[in-house]
């Protein structure tokens, strides 16, 4: 009886599925959350066949995506839905109220704003993440969409188009969405638990049919089909990039019950570990602690994107060899993480989606301080979990550490082959490394066990990165090329 009332108390959502918890050993949030995953998927590839833009119209495919969205929400998380339905309407009467000047601000303070007291109060309603899936992730889902929107009708309704940049032009939105649009693309089913936020244009393109149409320009150029729209244009099938990404999911499984489970995250921070274990082992099973984590995310954003797919959501256009490329809203590359050389690459691959939308609504628009203002806006939306906080503020040396290193170093090391192979090795050693250092926080949460961490390492990565940016020079000296050195891919803009 104990445990069962403890099953409840690990989800606000349905517990239909307790006995199949159980069986497997996963917490009951987690598994409400993977069978409405899967669910999704199964309904994704329903909603191409059968309710296809030459089938259905705009406001039929709105409100099925809509109405299957809010089921999905509720079954797993239960009254605390509400939440996320309650911000998504305010923010429509803020989007339709509020002039277009301004109205991107009061978006983002509101949509920010209540989303962070709901992360306070699950902070101290559940205890510091008993529950590891709960309603706020959607949530933060949520904010990044009312906050695109919004700035993107500010854009196109409040700002001068030549104050535009180019991408900020492709993207503005020129009319305020209708309430079917706006709830559509918050609440649809394709990324209402876990994402990507899309961008509003790409969504709409997507229910009115015009996304393949658009997406695979270079097939209709020089054609008849230019002005037939997806009618005429043959429809790309997504089942092998949807097959390629469950492979990876199902990889990531085994990898989670073989791997992860013997590496808890917790065991770094263990007294008798870290007063017994040799510093280089301690930094070695920090490492692998870290790889073996990591494909919990690979999974759910890989699944994600898998669903997006199934319901012909995703084409980004064509690669150079003339294939389709089903990217447009994957979330995370796995291959460039796990090989990634520096700091900034390995960023750029993770969470990607949350990235554009950081750059967009922040760090394009900042007038000063770009870098710390962007870390800072990133930690508020994750929430307000002290290790968050830790990790993004870490971030910021580290990331000018590498910029200075990159600036000042990287030159030298271009001069043939195998020295370039050696100097990425060594970089590819200290991001990984680095990383891990950096993100160990986000996985500890509290401050007790990130201080005891950090001390464990010495400060080590915040003592080499601030003196990295205070000894080498913001402008490296100019290798010419008598040197010997290759200049022409060092990606180091002249300052």
């Amino acid at each position: 009886m104990g445990e069962q009332s403890d099953m409840s108390f690990k989800t606000t959502g349905s517990t239909w599925l307790s006995p199949l918890s159980d069986l497997v050993g996963i917490p009951l949030d987690q598994v409400n959350f993977i069978i409405c995953q899967v669910f999704g998927l199964v309904i994704a590839f329903w909603f191409r066949l059968c309710l296809h833009p030459q089938r259905a119209g705009p406001a039929l495919r709105h409100a099925v995506a809509t109405l299957l969205g809010a089921s999905l929400v509720i079954f797993c998380f239960g009254w605390y839905a509400f939440h996320i339905f309650i911000l998504t309407l305010a923010c429509y009467v803020i989007l339709c109220q509020v002039s277009a000047c301004t109205v991107h601000w009061y978006s983002l303070i509101v949509a920010l704003g209540y989303l962070t007291a709901c992360q306070v109060s699950r902070v101290f309603i559940f205890n510091y993440g008993i529950l590891s899936t709960d309603f706020s992730g959607p949530l933060m889902m949520i904010t990044q969409k009312i906050t695109t929107v919004a700035f993107q009708v500010h854009d196109g309704m409040g700002r001068k188009q030549d104050d535009l940049t180019p991408e900020q032009r492709r993207l503005a939105v020129t009319a305020r969405p209708s309430l079917l649009e706006y709830l559509s693309y918050n609440l649809n089913f394709l990324s209402i638990l876990v994402g990507p936020c899309s961008n509003y244009h790409d969504y709409i393109d997507f229910i009115e049919g015009r996304h393949v149409w658009r997406k695979l320009e270079r097939l209709r150029q020089g054609s008849d089909l230019e002005h037939d729209g997806y009618v005429s244009l043959p429809e790309p099938s997504p089942v092998r990039a949807v097959c390629q990404k469950l492979l990876v999911c199902v990889g990531c499984v085994v990898w989670f019950f073989v791997v992860t489970r013997s590496f808890p995250i917790v065991h770094n921070v263990d007294p008798q570990f870290v007063s017994q274990t040799p510093f280089l082992s301690r930094l070695a099973y920090a490492f692998v602690s870290i790889q073996a984590a990591r494909p919990k995310f690979y999974f759910a954003w890989t699944l994600a994107d898998a669903i997006h797919n199934a319901a012909g959501y995703g084409i980004s256009g064509m690669d150079d060899k003339g294939r389709v490329s089903w990217d447009l809203v994957s979330n995370i590359h796995i291959w460039e993480i796990e090989t990634a050389t520096s700091f900034k690459s390995f960023v750029d691959n993770w969470n990607i989606q949350t990235g554009a939308w950081l750059k967009s609504v922040c760090y394009d628009r900042a007038p000063h301080y770009r870098t710390p203002l962007t870390f800072v806006l990133s930690a508020l939306w994750h929430g307000v979990y002290p290790g968050y906080y830790f990790t993004f503020l870490t971030g910021i040396p580290i990331t000018l550490a590498a910029r200075a290193v990159r600036r000042n170093l990287r030159p030298y090391f271009l001069g043939s082959r195998s020295v370039k192979l050696a100097y990425d090795v060594v970089t590819w050693t200290a991001t990984q490394f680095t990383v891990c250092y950096a993100v160990m926080p986000f996985l500890l949460l509290a401050v007790e066990p990130t201080l005891t961490y950090y001390r464990s390492m010495y400060f080590h990565v915040h003592v080499i990165s601030i003196l990295a940016v205070i000894l080498l020079p913001s402008r490296p000296r100019i290798v010419k090329p008598g040197n010997h050195v290759l200049l022409s891919n060092n990606n180091v803009k002249a300052e």
